[in-house]
């Protein structure tokens, strides 16, 4: 899977709005890839209206549910310690009921019920809606399970609820499932085939959270630039699409123009991008449109031929290189970050050292980088042995990282003295006196609160930067506030 903006968060919890009239209680932990966090606020919007609102005090809870990742074997195995914990305080409140939601519940399906006994509910990404009937159960005293895959549903029709929401920034999901088979992936095992919603009701989403006041959306996807809508279906089926509806498909560079059309002073984003599918039109389109943010995500896992071939990754270095090029040709200030796997099957030096050359031409921004963890169920896991030795991984991982902040600091430093547009998010971690908010190009940058608030878009003169971080002086407001 490749990484969504916020893959390597920790558990959060989840709280909304109370609905008055709800009874229950809910408390709902998410982990793992924005897509999760996504999903929990459509869970959340279907248990309002059957009689749940969130409680931040897991104590209270009448129903406790995590929504897992599979990703990599610290991400399950976190979990399973927090499953222990929820259980722990069940011994003390025989009321509560334990689920499990999303990618790990679709992986492990009827091992938390019938050998572990850990949890009363297991809810694959595609059965959220089935939830009501799953919790009747469950309330009668019997265990439920829903994990089938769906090859229709993308939950269109359900108005998440924003959850622990800032009221500045908002996902909004477009696909669900995968249709690239990397070998080291269980994404599609897990989210099933790759369908894309219907862009109507993605336009309408859009139009609704301007109109409550958020300023920045990020459009979800496992691999955003295959989006293609051609009156429902699944991607691989379009070849049998009618002529008409050929015609009148909409993919991924249109659907980006449309949303930025719809509101043109609404900041937007998207992730994530897979490097096969990032097609020319929608880099132009991102040129085009000054409210569509300047970053792409673009993983490319390992900078060797060899590797990439092993990974079922369906591009060469030789076309993420030239994929590279014309990014910086035709967006010459958009940033680009990437995710990096160290230690995949018969990785050699050589390998190892393409990736760091890889590096050297592109200069990333920043990246999230892994070593290879084995996941059951991945072709990887069953036809390849995991023979690099883990203090290699480890070394090899330790010279990427090294590298990646040495760009990242450069890339930094390239704001100084520069003046930027930042929307204002939130307070800074270090101080109540300084606001936090992102550039166009995904940097943070911080810089005294003076008069102005969350969700202002404010030009900012940046005169200071740690090696990730921007500091500055706000000048005015910028022109799209």
């Amino acid at each position: 899977m490749e990484k969504n903006i916020d893959e390597n968060k920790q558990g959060e919890t989840l709280v909304l709005d109370k609905k008055e009239g709800n009874q229950r209680k809910l408390f709902i932990e998410s982990y793992g890839c924005a897509m999760n966090f996504s999903d929990s606020e459509i869970v959340a919007s279907i248990l309002s209206e059957q009689g749940f609102n969130t409680t931040q005090t897991l104590e209270e809870a009448d129903l406790v549910l995590v929504n897992t990742c599979s990703i990599r074997d610290k991400a399950e195995q976190t979990v399973r310690k927090r499953l222990q914990h929820y259980n722990a305080i069940k011994r003390t409140n025989p009321k509560m009921k334990v689920g499990v939601l999303g990618c790990m519940a679709e992986r492990l399906k009827t091992k938390f019920l019938e050998e572990e006994k850990i949890v009363d509910l297991v809810v694959g990404p595609d059965a959220y809606k089935d939830l009501p009937n799953l919790l009747a159960e469950v309330d009668e005293g019997r265990d439920a399970i829903n994990v089938i895959l769906s090859k229709e549903e993308t939950y269109g029709d359900i108005s998440p609820v924003r959850l622990n929401s800032n009221g500045v920034t908002a996902f909004v999901s477009i696909t669900r499932g995968c249709d690239n088979m990397c070998t080291f992936c269980v994404v599609p095992f897990t989210r099933g085939r790759e369908r894309s919603r219907d862009p109507q009701s993605i336009i309408e989403e859009v139009n609704d959270l301007w109109s409550k006041g958020f300023k920045e959306i990020t459009l979800l996807g496992q691999n955003v630039d295959s989006y293609l809508w051609y009156g429902g279906g699944l991607k691989k089926d379009f070849n049998n699409a009618s002529d008409l509806q050929k015609a009148t498909a909409v993919n991924f560079a249109k659907l980006l123009e449309l949303c930025a059309k719809a509101q043109p002073k609404l900041r937007i984003r998207f992730s994530t991008s897979n490097p096969q599918d990032l097609t020319l039109d929608v880099i132009e389109t991102m040129a085009k449109y000054d409210n569509i943010c300047k970053h792409i995500h673009l993983p490319v896992q390992s900078g060797s031929n060899r590797i990439l071939k092993e990974m079922n990754r369906l591009h060469t270095r030789e076309e993420y290189f030239e994929l590279i090029d014309n990014i910086k040709r035709i967006i010459p200030e958009c940033s680009i970050s990437v995710d990096l796997i160290a230690g995949f099957p018969t990785e050699t030096e050589e390998d190892h050292q393409d990736t760091l050359s890889l590096m050297d031409y592109v200069k990333y921004n920043f990246g999230y980088m892994f070593t290879y963890s084995e996941r059951p169920g991945t072709l990887a896991g069953r036809k390849m042995e995991d023979d690099v030795p883990e203090q290699v991984k480890k070394r090899r991982l330790t010279e990427i990282v090294k590298l990646e902040r040495k760009y990242s600091e450069l890339n930094t430093r390239n704001h100084l003295n520069k003046t930027v547009e930042v929307l204002i998010e939130k307070a800074s971690k270090k101080s109540d006196l300084q606001w936090s908010g992102r550039t166009s190009d995904n940097t943070v940058a911080v810089f005294p609160k003076e008069h102005y608030k969350v969700g202002d878009l404010v030009n900012v003169l940046i005169t200071d930067c740690t090696s990730a971080t921007l500091i500055g002086k706000a000048i005015d407001y910028s022109k799209n506030n």
